[in-house]
């Protein structure tokens, strides 16, 4: 069983930086592939970017590429997720993800998600 606690959302102007984290409780945290996804009302969850589990791969989706980075501390059993050049697109509630599978060249489907965070809020004003 893994448990999963999101923190650092908030708000933000356009341009700005918000570094969100992700604390993992469990012992087999270095098992698991984390990511992150975000979700708008009316809208589905999508991929947001995933790390693999020794934090050697990493895939963006096409719209954060180059402005977030996602990192995971497995000393501390932490995924960071430190977003840059922010757009009021940008806003939205964001999750943290485990899993223990991921697809080559993509990262974590929903489907293939085991346990998710409570979500965290990020608002990016223009």
């Amino acid at each position: 069983q893994v448990q999963l606690v999101d923190s650092g959302g908030g708000s933000v102007q356009a341009g700005g930086s918000l570094r969100l984290s992700c604390a993992a409780s469990g012992r087999t945290f270095s098992s698991y592939a984390m990511g992150w996804f975000r979700q708008t009302p009316g809208k589905e969850r999508e991929f947001v970017a995933t790390i693999y589990w020794s934090g050697g791969s990493t895939y963006y989706t096409d719209a954060v590429k180059g402005r977030f980075t996602i990192s995971r501390d497995n000393a501390k059993n932490t995924v960071y997720l430190q977003m840059s050049s922010l757009r009021p697109e940008d806003t939205a509630v964001y999750y943290c993800a485990a899993s223990r599978r991921i697809t080559v060249g993509f990262g974590i489907k929903q489907e293939d998600v085991n346990y998710w965070g409570q979500g965290t809020q990020v608002t990016v004003s223009s």
